[in-house]
């Protein structure tokens, strides 16, 4: 009963009627969250696009100053010549033709992203029908295939991610923790903006970002000035 009083009371500090300023809404959504947990902190932004026009389709990267605050499991599927290098690299799993069968035949999945070399991406196609439907296929758009096999794994782990729209023209991205200070998640939130207005596409007509939230894991929503 006591989380419930908890996030009501959260939600009693936020006007749903009103549009805050970057500032207010990153402290206020530090302040509102009630929950025991370390949350993420997520932006949620309405996009002036048709998810149903393959060309409006938004898929792109961002690098985050100062990461989630969450490591993804990593798996890389290399060739021999390259496995030294990924698991150097930091690669949580590194896997070569025989383990894409395997995740085929049983769909069993231990990773939450993966990368792959170029000469992979044919052999990766047996298991696409297991990995598309959960976004985890490597696509040369999201930086996640390349010959640079270290790079690749250093930035993923340092805090690249790889963000879309959903069917209803919205993105959501994680841009940290309620632990971070207020600099920081102004910091990635700016680098998340920059990287959703690059992706615009130029078939995209009228305003393209139409609404800003951002909230916590369970927290209220807070809306947000878009910024210009």
């Amino acid at each position: 009963m006591a989380e419930g009083k908890r996030i009501t009371a959260a939600k009693s500090l936020v006007d749903k009627n009103k549009v805050y300023t970057l500032d207010e809404g990153i402290a206020l959504v530090k302040q509102t969250s009630k929950v025991k947990f370390d949350a993420s902190v997520e932006v949620h932004a309405n996009l002036g696009i048709d998810p149903s026009k393959g060309e409006q389709q938004i898929r792109a990267t961002v690098a985050l100053p100062h990461g989630t605050g969450k490591t993804k499991i990593l798996a890389a599927f290399v060739g021999s010549n390259d496995e030294k290098d990924a698991k150097e690299a930091g690669a949580d799993f590194v896997y070569g033709e025989e383990d894409i069968k395997k995740i085929k035949d049983t769909g069993k999945i231990a990773f939450e992203i993966a990368i792959a070399t170029p000469d992979m991406m044919p052999k990766m196609a047996m298991a696409a029908k297991v990995l598309g439907p959960k976004g985890l296929m490597p696509n040369p758009k999201t930086d996640t295939v390349g010959k640079d096999v270290k790079k690749m794994i250093a930035e993923l782990k340092k805090g690249k991610a790889a963000f879309k729209n959903d069917d209803t023209a919205n993105v959501h991205q994680a841009i940290g923790k309620v632990s971070f200070s207020e600099a920081q998640l102004k910091e990635n939130f700016m680098a998340f903006m920059d990287a959703l207005k690059k992706a615009k596409p130029s078939s995209s007509k009228g305003s393209y970002i139409k609404s800003l939230y951002l909230t916590t894991s369970m927290g209220p929503s807070i809306k947000v000035e878009i910024p210009s």
